[in-house]
């Protein structure tokens, strides 16, 4: 069981190194209710953190975190003294100390930027964590020191790290003007949005169209009056042929 948690253990800090650039010491931030879990099973945490994570470690802690184990009184004064033994990192909240929880999220914020393991028996602390991409997690179950797996949240980064170390530059671009061109991606132009909307017709010339057909009712066209001119001319020409041709058929 000791070796498959070793194996598990290495398998999530090589995460870790290669794709967020975890390197020793490697930085855990303790709360208060770690310490009090690793004083209420008897682990050695200085002693054994280094053995599982395979590295030299800094045990870290923060002025708010320490300022919530003195107000709890006696029943947390053995993690109390635990957490005062940690190097103490400086958080923002000096003059106005919050809880250690709130603390600890301040302190991984912007991608975890210092590369903090959060080490904490708290579930809702633990909840919002995972929340945020590249911060490990450490917990105490069954008498051992736990190294969470990586989040969803951590693996769809490096997902799209890796995606994005795939495709150059000039090819995204290239990708982007295809998928406008074929009309895959919605513009924010709000020109070209009205030219995609039909436009209705416009009743006034509607009412225009009608006025001329009433018109041209009422009074012949010019290729009408034209029409008719040379009908007129074939009639007439007609007649007087039947006119002419009688007196040819008498003398014959």
């Amino acid at each position: 069981m000791k070796i498959t948690r070793q194996k598990h253990a290495k398998k999530n800090m090589g995460f870790y190194k290669y794709n967020f650039g975890f390197r020793e010491p490697f930085q855990v931030l303790l709360d208060g209710t770690f310490c009090q879990a690793a004083l209420r099973n008897k682990i050695q945490i200085r002693e054994q953190l280094p053995g599982y994570l395979a590295g030299a470690t800094q045990l870290c802690t923060t002025r708010c975190i320490l300022k919530e184990l003195e107000s709890l009184g006696k029943e947390l004064y053995g993690a109390k003294l635990i957490a005062q033994r940690c190097q103490v990192r400086h958080c923002s909240h000096f003059k106005n100390p919050v809880s250690g929880s709130l603390c600890l999220l301040s302190m991984v914020e912007d991608g975890n930027p210092h590369h903090y393991f959060i080490a904490t028996q708290d579930q809702d602390l633990t909840a919002k964590i995972k929340k945020r991409a590249g911060v490990p997690l450490l917990f105490i179950i069954q008498n051992t020191m736990v190294l969470d797996k990586p989040s969803a949240k951590s693996l769809a980064s490096v997902h799209t790290m890796q995606t994005n170390k795939l495709i150059p530059e000039h090819q995204k671009q290239s990708i982007a003007l295809l998928k406008e061109q074929q009309g895959l991606v919605k513009t924010s132009d709000p020109k070209k949005r009205k030219r995609k909307r039909a436009a209705g017709p416009n009743p006034l010339s509607c009412l225009k169209k009608k006025k001329k057909k009433s018109e041209e009712g009422s009074q012949p066209s010019a290729s009408q009056k034209k029409r008719n001119r040379k009908h007129s001319k074939r009639k007439s020409e007609a007649a007087a042929g039947s006119v002419y041709s009688g007196p040819q058929n008498v003398e014959a």
